[in-house]
């Protein structure tokens, strides 16, 4: 009887290299798994059960995202640590990871979207979750905030920014992304 073979995605899951498919697929499409010590970029290919499957790279943060917020607080000297912060969509977490890692006192993660969020975030105490919030409606937080980063898509930043400057504390921080095609018009 011939040896099942499973698609590589699902494979990095049962396998426990990754926590979800999703994420399998993204590590997959950046070359960031091997199988038998080949590159595969391709989330579909066959995988038998004998396959050595192996991350290139280990993920740091709970999505590649996270990658962007540790590279513009490096840039730019923002030190987040014992600060209370907020990130205006959080989605899967990546800023939000990267905030705790550096020391973070609180993270509200902010996202009108539910159930994207990083399981291990979700559970992390410093973690206040709030989905289906839309941050542009958010008149208060529990506290000032002295951080916050902002990777929002389908709205203009021009209407987020009035809602943030009223959970600032006297000195805080803001990263936001500029995405062109919510800001034309």
């Amino acid at each position: 009887m011939a040896k099942t073979k499973e698609r590589l995605d699902k494979v990095l899951v049962e396998r426990g290299l990754v926590a979800t498919r999703a994420k399998a697929k993204g590590m997959i499409m950046a070359r960031e798994v091997k199988v038998n010590g080949e590159i595969v970029d391709k989330a579909g290919t066959s995988v038998g059960q004998d396959d050595v499957v192996e991350l290139v790279t280990v993920m740091p943060y709970a999505s590649r995202g996270g990658y962007k917020l540790a590279g513009a607080l490096e840039q730019f000297g923002v030190d987040v640590n014992g600060r209370v912060c907020a990130d205006v969509g959080a989605c899967t977490g990546g800023f939000t990871d990267v905030l705790l890692q550096e020391g973070a006192q609180r993270v509200y993660a902010i996202d009108v979207g539910y159930g994207q969020l990083d399981w291990n975030l979700r559970q992390d105490e410093r973690v206040v979750v709030m989905e289906r919030t839309n941050a542009r409606y958010l008149e208060t937080l529990d506290e000032a905030v002295r951080f916050v980063c902002i990777d929002v898509s389908f709205i203009s930043l021009k209407l987020i920014l009035p809602a943030v400057q009223k959970w600032l504390a006297a000195s805080a921080d803001i990263v936001a992304l500029i995405k062109p095609q919510f800001e034309a018009g």
